[in-house]
């Protein structure tokens, strides 16, 4: 009886929490070309995006629960993260209607 009251509580648990988050399988992700994303392990305040184009860049940084804690837009190639805590982050990168997904890792 215990197992079943456990497994119930974890089943309502686990809905009630993936309502919030992102399922970045499901993300679309048309590949841009030349994008580069460094220095990934990051040790500063800045990161840099280049692409082939280096047009204006929509950025949206994920946590390991995949909610959103970072947006910005950039129009040249420097992001800044200095509000991100140290752990592990993934970046959607979206420029002229084509997104990237990459891991970004804070030291």
């Amino acid at each position: 009886m215990k197992k079943l009251y456990f497994i119930l509580l974890m089943g309502l648990t686990l809905s009630v929490y993936g309502q919030d988050s992102i399922d970045f399988r499901n993300l679309k992700n048309d590949e841009i070309s030349g994008f580069k994303l460094y220095p990934n392990p990051a040790t500063a305040d800045i990161v840099h995006i280049t692409t082939e184009q280096n047009s204006l860049k929509t950025v949206r940084i994920y946590d390991v629960f995949g909610e959103l804690v970072l947006t910005d837009r950039i129009s040249n190639k420097l992001l800044d993260i200095s509000r991100l805590s140290p752990g592990v982050y993934v970046v959607q990168v979206t420029e002229n209607q084509k997104s990237i997904n990459r891991k970004l890792v804070v030291k």
